[in-house]
């Protein structure tokens, strides 16, 4: 599996609402200024996060993006499935369609997929934000 710019800029524009969540929202145009990701590209990004329940819009003169839940509670993992779609390195293992290979049964590499699948979940979901912005700091 190989994350999309879609993924990598989504990680990088929540990874500074983490940093900033104590502060209050942060303006979708600070965090393309600062991440030096295209605005347009971003705002298509905040879409499918909005709509997964990971962050909230603020109006107003202070208002912006916020983290819907502490970034203690937000893994890697829901952001990447999010922004990317289920976790796995082929379709016939992807966390959602077990049945989409009509070779399921007899496929002698399924089950290097299916661990590759776990291990990568495992990581993924075993990461928060608020472990990303610890991990920054070292």
């Amino acid at each position: 599996m190989k994350i999309s710019a879609k993924g990598e800029y989504g990680m990088r524009a929540m990874a500074i609402l983490a940093l900033e969540f104590p502060a209050g929202p942060v303006p979708l145009r600070e965090i393309a200024r600062r991440e030096e990701i295209p605005y347009q590209f971003l705002e298509q990004i905040f879409i499918p996060l909005r709509h997964a329940g990971l962050i909230n819009s603020v109006r107003g003169a202070k208002g912006g993006y916020i983290l819907a839940k502490a970034p203690s509670e937000i893994k890697v993992g829901d952001i990447i499935r999010a922004l990317e779609g289920p976790i796995a390195p082929v379709d016939c293992v992807a966390e959602n369609d077990a049945d989409v290979c009509s070779r399921s049964t007899a496929c002698l590499t399924k089950g290097i997929w299916q661990r590759l699948r776990d291990s990568m979940a495992e990581v993924l979901d075993d990461i928060t934000l608020a472990d990303v912005i610890k991990m920054s700091d070292q």
